[in-house]
């Protein structure tokens, strides 16, 4: 962990909405899961409407970072309500398996509504359950050919056995640090919370 004053992490904190899409059983909520509570479990719930959690983490030497992440529901009875969730979102994690070809084509539908609907928010394509690598139907090339198609950033994840996960939200976090748009981070609050939720919510930190 960084050693960083009181005075100087007030001074360059930065707060962000993120939210995570994409279809149900991808593995969203194992990746946060992953990311807050470094734990994993084959009998997670899916999610219903959102749940809400808040993470912390530290870029170079005078940098605090603060997320309000929204882990959406993938089933399709909750796509009408996912605008509500992603509205105003600095950064949307659109996630699929890469052991699914189907769920990759699906998420470019989720890439396509963000950059429509929601064209301030950093788009990253996450390549979930990269542990299953033997039985991988969507080829590296091929995933970070689409995302660079889509203006979208590419990492890859497994939530089961933890690799990458820290690694992609550090990186949506150095990538909005160094942003100065003010559509998409303001001083004391995050943008475009959700009207209208009732989520679970969570504490954690990576730093």
């Amino acid at each position: 962990m960084s050693s960083i004053s009181r005075s100087s992490a007030a001074a360059s904190a930065k707060k962000y909405k993120l939210v995570l899409l994409g279809e149900s059983g991808v593995g969203k909520s194992s990746v946060v899961q992953r990311l807050m509570k470094n734990a994993f479990s084959e009998s997670i719930n899916s999610t219903v409407g959102a749940s809400f959690f808040r993470y912390t983490c530290n870029v170079g030497e005078d940098t605090v970072v603060y997320f309000d992440i929204w882990d959406t529901a993938g089933q399709e009875r909750f796509k009408s309500l996912a605008s509500m969730y992603y509205r105003g979102a600095a950064a949307a994690m659109v996630v699929f398996e890469i052991n699914l070809a189907d769920t990759f084509e699906k998420a470019k539908f989720w890439v396509r509504e963000l950059h429509v609907n929601s064209p301030e928010t950093l788009v990253v394509l996450v390549g979930n359950k990269k542990d299953l690598e033997s039985e991988r139907q969507v080829s590296l090339a091929d995933a970070q050919r689409g995302a660079a198609e889509m203006n979208a950033l590419y990492v890859e994840t497994s939530a089961r056995s933890g690799e990458g996960v820290q690694e992609a939200f550090q990186t949506v976090a150095q990538k909005l640090a160094e942003t100065n748009s003010t559509a998409i981070v303001r001083e004391g609050g995050v943008v475009g919370q959700a009207e209208s939720a009732t989520p679970r919510r969570r504490d954690g930190g990576c730093c």
